[in-house]
């Protein structure tokens, strides 16, 4: 009876981060470029009662008596599917068609990668910068910051639709300065680990990154100007799912009562 006890626990604590989980969505289903998270779950460890089992008759049967000890999170997975897109007119958001990641040199140095493209000019002592709302620069097709001279007019800067930064010349005609706004894909994203900001982080599970301007096997991702990638997080099927994960939850605590109820019972044989 107590191998219940703690099959039911483990449900009611698997079913909680779930819950935590459904609610991050539900928090950030206004975030620029949030993926939506998704709980896995995987059985525990089966016990064997009897290995080899019989009929009436002593034939074997087919199948042994195994009973299982619970649930356990096994991964939280992010969707990396694409986002809808949110006009904004602000001439410096940049919203990703495809399956890159921007790429931004974070406090500590190290390279970040985000598909939050709401990004704003800072007045260096190097120059202009192209950065963040956080301050972070962001990275050229090099992995460098982005810096423009101070003596462009930002106002005639442009940006196509690859990330290649454009300036009329002298006869007003668009030409490329030379910089290309940098993408890097991953060869198993849902692999790369969370940070705040919305800022992803290289790991040994993703994989290293791949840039999309030095690699020809790549599907080449659009930038869309003037545009923000809304989160994919979807408000009625996370309410479902929430349902779900409490009826779940429920039912755990209502085997751990009948459980108790049970041993209770047990124990009042010997009165």
């Amino acid at each position: 009876m107590m191998r219940s006890l703690w099959t039911a626990a483990s449900g009611m604590v698997s079913q909680q981060t779930n819950v935590d989980t459904i609610s991050n969505n539900l928090a950030n289903i206004n975030t620029t470029g949030f993926k939506k998270e998704t709980a896995q779950f995987k059985s525990l460890l089966y016990q064997t009662i009897q290995k080899t089992t019989t009929d009436s008759t002593g034939e074997e049967k087919p199948v042994g008596a195994q009973t299982g000890l619970g649930v356990k999170n096994s991964a939280i997975v992010s969707q990396f599917s694409q986002g809808s897109l949110t006009e904004t007119s602000n001439d410096y958001d940049f919203a990703i068609q495809g399956d890159g990641f921007f790429m931004v040199q974070t406090a500590d140095g190290s390279i970040g990668y985000t598909r939050n493209g709401s990004f704003g000019l800072s007045i260096g002592t190097e120059g202009i910068l192209l950065a963040t709302a956080e301050g972070y620069p962001v990275l050229d097709a090099a992995g460098e910051p982005i810096t423009l001279d101070v003596n462009l007019n930002t106002a005639k800067l442009d940006i196509d639709e690859f990330g290649n930064l454009m300036y009329p010349d002298e006869n007003d005609s668009l030409q490329s300065l030379g910089i290309q706004i940098g993408l890097a894909q991953f060869n198993n994203p849902a692999g790369l680990e969370k940070t705040s900001n919305s800022i992803l982080k290289e790991t040994a599970a993703s994989g290293s990154p791949r840039l999309e301007a030095e690699d020809e096997n790549l599907k080449k991702s659009k930038m869309k100007k003037g545009f923000l990638e809304s989160s994919n997080v979807q408000a009625v099927n996370e309410m479902v799912d929430l349902i779900v994960a409490q009826r779940a939850y429920e039912m755990n605590s209502k085997a751990i009562t009948a459980s108790d109820e049970m041993l209770q019972q047990a124990n009042n044989l010997k009165r």
